[in-house]
């Protein structure tokens, strides 16, 4: 697995992937084509169970390199083809079937928040802060996303301003996991993610879809999507493995099947 701006390391069932284009780690075309192409990967791959998201250097990531618009403009069909793919690495985030820990190292800006955004949860260094600064380079994109997550003024006014919102802040509003030295922020994501990946794998797939799922659904259909999986995983080895450990007070053993 071999890219020119992701480092990728599994050992355990669980894979790291470490965003790696100095110095702030900002995306341009390779970057998205490259995080599509991993992150469908390890959706499909049976040896990982759980994802740690992670950057290099003191920036989780500066959002998109400025340095590809202006030659966005000129060419009839590039906007829309820019902006696909824009939409389509975000979507192979979301839409891995792997829990994913954004563990945020520094800032995370623009499409950088973005990817934090598609993960499913979020620890943070105490020298992070989040922001979607398009409107202070001319541009306006994210509050689709900003809205799911904050109030209707907080997300309004980030996108309005620009404005900044530290992790401890983030933390005080339940946003984030927890707000850390940066010497402990790996060690506590990958505790969680070791938590998570000793769980069933097919009962992981299952809560994972159910998680993006029912966020489309009207709780009614939501809840019983919900126990149809419960149905299904019932009848699965794993689940009466889970259950025979659990009472003769052991690990269990899971199969995948």
């Amino acid at each position: 697995m071999a890219y020119n701006t992701l480092i990728v390391d599994i050992k355990d069932k669980i894979a790291v992937v470490t965003l790696n284009r100095p110095p702030v780690n900002a995306q341009n075309k390779e970057f998205r084509n490259e995080i599509m192409e991993l992150f469908d990967e390890l959706s499909d791959r049976d040896d990982v169970a759980c994802i740690v998201l992670t950057g290099t250097g003191k920036v989780f990531s500066a959002g998109a390199d400025i340095r590809e618009r202006p030659n966005l403009a000129g060419e009839p069909g590039a906007y829309g083809r820019h902006n696909r793919l824009v939409r389509e690495s975000n979507n192979a985030i979301m839409e891995c079937s792997k829990p994913i820990i954004a563990a945020i190292n520094g800032p995370a800006l623009g499409a950088g928040f973005g990817l934090v955004m598609a993960s499913d949860i979020w620890v943070a260094s105490e020298d992070a802060y989040f922001s979607m600064p398009e409107i202070n380079v001319g541009l306006a994109g994210g509050v689709t996303f900003l809205q799911r997550y904050f109030s209707q003024s907080r997300a309004r006014r980030m996108f309005f301003t620009g404005m900044k919102v530290s992790a401890q802040e983030m933390y005080r509003l339940g946003l984030i996991e927890a707000c850390l030295p940066a010497d402990q922020l790996m060690p506590y994501a990958m505790e969680m993610a070791r938590e998570i990946a000793s769980k069933s794998p097919i009962a992981l797939r299952l809560a994972k879809e159910a998680a993006r799922m029912t966020l489309l659904m009207p709780t009614r259909d939501a809840y019983r999507y919900e126990q149809g999986n419960t149905v299904a995983l019932s009848k699965t080895e794993d689940t009466r493995e889970a259950q025979q450990a659990f009472l003769e007070k052991r690990e269990p053993v899971y199969k995948g099947r």
